[in-house]
């Protein structure tokens, strides 16, 4: 496990960074909640590694704004059968 959430975190933040990918993501690929991913990377991150947390806060706002179209794409694929 981790020695420390500290330690979890910087892997979290490095992991969105490293793959672009969303908070929901990174909680399957750690085994831990959206919660948990949400609370390292909004919160606690910005306390220890401010240059990070901008990083991944840039990564996580493009994701927000983005994921209206990524929901209309899955219900699209969802009524089409595919």
């Amino acid at each position: 496990m981790y020695e420390t959430i500290e330690e979890r975190t910087r892997e979290l933040a490095a992991f969105v960074l490293e793959t672009k990918g969303t908070v929901r993501a990174a909680a399957a690929a750690f085994g831990v909640s959206k919660s948990t991913v949400h609370k390292d990377l909004s919160e606690r991150l910005e306390r220890f590694d401010r240059p990070l947390w901008l990083q991944v806060r840039a990564v996580l706002d493009r994701n927000k704004a983005e994921r209206h179209i990524r929901g209309g794409l899955a219900t699209r694929r969802k009524y089409r059968g595919e």
